[in-house]
Formats: C-alpha cells, sequence, structure tokens
C-alpha cells in the first residue's frame, strides 16, 4: 500500500513512536521531521493532524483501548503496535474516515513496522474500538439461500 495518505500515516506512527520513547520531544522538531520525510504542505497537514489527534486525545484513547485489550495493559503493549492502535482507535473516534480504512490503514502499518503477531492483535483490538454508531448493522436478507422464502419470525 502506498498511497500518499498512507505515507503521511507512516510518518505520523513514527512520529509517535518518537513521542512515546521521548515524550519531552519539542512540537517543532516533530514538524520539521514531517516535512522532511513528506516534503508536501497538503500530507504535512495531515499527518500532523494525527499525531496531535493522538497526543491531544492520548488520556481517552487509551482508556478506550484499556477496557478492550484484555489481559493487556498499554504500557506493556510493543511500542509499535501500542502507537498503531492509538493512530487507528483516534481515526475511529475522532474522524469521518470509515472504520474498514482506518483499520486496514493501521494493519498495513502493523505489518510494516511491527512483528509478525502485530497486525492481528492491532486488528483484535482496533475491531472493538468501532464505534456502535459507526458499525455496518449485517443485512441478513442476503444471507438467504436463493429460491429460498425469507421468514419474518
Amino acid at each position: 500500500m502506498s498511497t500518499r495518505r498512507h505515507k503521511a500515516r507512516e510518518v505520523a506512527l513514527q512520529m509517535l513512536f518518537q513521542k512515546d520513547l521521548n515524550p519531552d520531544v519539542a512540537p517543532d522538531l516533530i514538524r520539521e521531521q514531517m516535512q522532511e520525510a513528506l516534503n508536501d504542505e497538503q500530507l504535512c497537514r495531515f499527518a500532523w493532524s494525527l499525531y496531535a489527534g493522538v497526543c491531544e486525545s492520548l488520556s481517552v484513547i487509551d482508556a478506550r483501548i484499556a477496557v478492550v485489550a484484555a489481559n493487556w495493559t498499554v504500557d506493556r503493549m510493543p511500542t509499535t503496535d501500542r502507537n498503531a492502535i492509538r493512530l487507528g482507535a483516534f481515526e475511529l473516534i475522532y474522524t469521518d474516515t470509515p472504520p474498514r480504512v482506518a483499520i486496514d490503514e493501521a494493519l498495513e502499518l502493523a505489518k510494516s513496522f511491527g512483528s509478525a503477531n502485530s497486525s492481528a492483535f492491532v486488528n483484535g483490538i482496533l475491531d472493538r474500538l468501532i464505534p456502535r454508531e459507526k458499525r455496518t448493522p449485517i443485512d441478513f436478507s442476503e444471507t438467504a439461500t436463493e429460491g429460498e422464502p425469507e421468514t419474518a419470525d
């Protein structure tokens, strides 16, 4: 996956990783590194909106993750996985990015930067974080076999 917005998400993830390891990193340094990596003002704005959004909403995001991450504390998660989940969670909760896109993007980041198990771990958590109003209802009429009458009980 190599869309322009995916590249911006990669950079946002890398900056979140950096901030996780060095909480005192200056926002100006983050912006500068984003501009060097992306060299495109629109992509920089998008990457910054993701990075800043995660940072501003970190306590809410981490609390939501903690509720659905069975047997895991956010602090115990591998740094890459934790930040891919945070990024995906931010998009799911606070943006109009379609849930499938937000999750797929986070999975691609986990595959690229995490371990062999990262994408399954990230998927399992993000799937539980999709806000109820963004969930796609199941259309049971599609599951009826052709020619079989649908019953209304």
